[in-house]
């Protein structure tokens, strides 16, 4: 039985497009559970690489999130993204009173009922960029505006305040020092912006999405003023930020993986099938996120994480895990039987809005790929231009033509 003597060096960024990030990669086929030091955060803390390990952590209760608050905890990003009231800090059963609340007033049906409000501005944006002609930035015509719109919509925000809260949201995700303190300013001004909104939608509620929460009722159970407003926040900053950037990072691996595409538009009926096989594939973020503390000694083959150690896993290496999956590195529209992907998480934390991307995604995808039979990129691919500063990977611009 080991602690593991060995400590490395978690790097933050891997900016070759879509390619895995080889150390991570080289983790989980070398040391599956191993110590390492991130960026900032005190200490040291380990990182879980293999699928069931990951399944391990987020799913068992000897593993809290609710431990982090008040700790200086290994991360990625200068300062904390998540607050200490947001139900992604949260454990059982405070965290079962809260998904449920979500959950009765979050449905598949009334996701499915936006659909046709979705597709209506799918075309509306596809319409601007066709009068735009080619060359037109997938990203800024499409990726940049949908989930944005998608979201507001559904919590009634202003159409005034949409653009300051996207430059919020992404000022909150930068990974640089230099950036800490507009990071910080720009989580304080969401909070209050959602304080005074959410305080506006319980006393006098509408038929949104932020109402229907501040409402909700199971039993003698309600969210409070705090867990509404941070709940309202994390749904803006989450339901749309990952959401664009899955378009831009979808449209971009189709368009480089042409038998793929050509095979998605002879076959269209396997949309669902390959949204969620592009979910798997794509790496779609930098580094890890929230991690856990584990609250008792726990074992895995022969390493012990001790009570009180910090533990981060990788989604995106559970994604790619050969023990998990039969030819883990191709792209497979029609793989047979497959685990459930972990690009929205898994356990108790696992994300309460992806029916909402889903939906987003297969009309956004879709609609694109049928509108125009012969796009692809305008710059050759090594051309492309990607993010560097944010826990997201993404093009910052996705030129195409047709």
């Amino acid at each position: 039985m080991t602690t593991s003597d060995s400590v490395r060096t978690c790097p933050v960024r891997h900016d070759e497009a879509l390619e895995p990030d080889p150390f991570m990669t080289r983790m989980r086929t070398e040391a599956p559970i191993a110590r390492v030091r991130m960026p900032y955060g005190e200490g040291t803390c380990w990182l879980v690489t293999r699928y069931a390990d990951v399944q391990t952590v987020t799913a068992d209760k000897r593993f809290s999130r609710a431990a982090l608050i008040g700790r200086d905890f290994p991360r990625i990003t200068p300062a904390p993204i998540a607050q200490s009231e947001a139900i992604n800090l949260m454990d059982p059963p405070a965290l079962n009173r809260v998904r449920r609340l979500i959950i009765k007033s979050f449905t598949t049906p009334q996701v499915e009922a936006l659909r046709p409000w979705t597709q209506r501005t799918v075309d509306g944006l596809l319409d601007d960029m066709a009068e735009h002609g080619a060359p037109a930035d997938v990203a800024d015509h499409l990726a940049d505006r949908l989930p944005l719109m998608t979201i507001c919509e559904l919590l009634d925000i202003p159409v005034r305040d949409r653009a300051q809260l996207r430059r919020r949201a992404m000022a909150m995700m930068s990974m640089s020092a230099a950036d800490k303190e507009s990071a910080v300013e720009a989580k304080a001004g969401l909070r209050a912006y959602f304080d005074e909104l959410t305080a506006e939608r319980r006393r006098n509620p509408g038929d949104d999405l932020i109402s229907a929460l501040a409402t909700a009722r199971v039993g003698d159970e309600t969210l409070d003023a705090a867990e509404l407003s941070v709940l309202a926040m994390l749904l803006v900053v989450t339901g749309h930020d990952t959401t664009t950037y899955d378009i831009s990072n979808i449209v971009y691996t189709l368009l480089t993986h042409p038998d793929h595409l050509a095979q998605l538009r002879a076959r269209p009926e396997l949309l669902p099938r390959a949204i969620e096989e592009l979910l798997r594939f794509i790496p779609f973020r930098q580094g890890v996120g929230i991690p856990r503390v584990a609250l008792e000694d726990v074992k895995f083959d022969d390493v012990v994480i001790r009570a009180g150690d910090t533990v981060h896993i990788s989604y995106l290496t559970a994604n790619r895990d050969d023990l998990a999956y039969e030819r883990p590195d191709d792209l497979d529209f029609e793989r047979p039987d497959p685990m459930p992907h972990m690009a929205f998480g898994y356990g108790s934390h696992h994300c309460l809005g992806s029916h909402l991307a889903r939906m987003v995604l297969q009309v956004a995808i879709g609609t694109l790929i049928n509108r125009f039979p012969e796009l692809r990129l305008a710059v050759p691919a090594e051309e492309v231009q990607w993010n560097t500063v944010s826990i997201w990977r993404y093009p910052l611009t996705l030129p195409v033509a047709w």
